[in-house]
């Protein structure tokens, strides 16, 4: 009988995460949080920085409160956070590597 080739799997990426359950958890439990067409019209606009409720419903179109419970969604997961002033609320991004994740899909879009 032959011997079965041994397959080599190289280091690439994803390697690790491939690996990982913990990390490929909390992935996964990003993207869920952001799959929704406003948390991910509202994370690009808050990859060109801080905005507060009443802009980002202005700019998205939609009723405050909308963009408010769309808002509370991402805040649950740690993705934006908010800071009060002037008796307004604005949010920016708390996780930074959203910008990545927001160019990724738009270059997955385009094709």
């Amino acid at each position: 009988m032959a011997a079965r080739p041994t397959l080599r799997i190289e280091r690439a990426a994803g390697s690790e995460l491939a690996r990982d359950d913990a990390k490929s958890a909390r992935i996964a439990e990003v993207l869920k949080a952001v799959a929704h067409p406003l948390r991910v019209r509202i994370v690009a606009i808050l990859c060109r920085g801080e905005q507060h409720v009443s802009a980002l419903a202005e700019a998205l179109d939609a009723p405050q409160a909308i963009v408010s419970q769309q808002l509370r969604i991402l805040r649950l997961h740690d993705l934006v956070a908010a800071t009060r002033q002037d008796g307004f609320a604005y949010y920016r991004l708390a996780e930074p590597q959203l910008r990545s994740l927001v160019s990724c899909m738009e270059k997955c879009e385009a094709r």
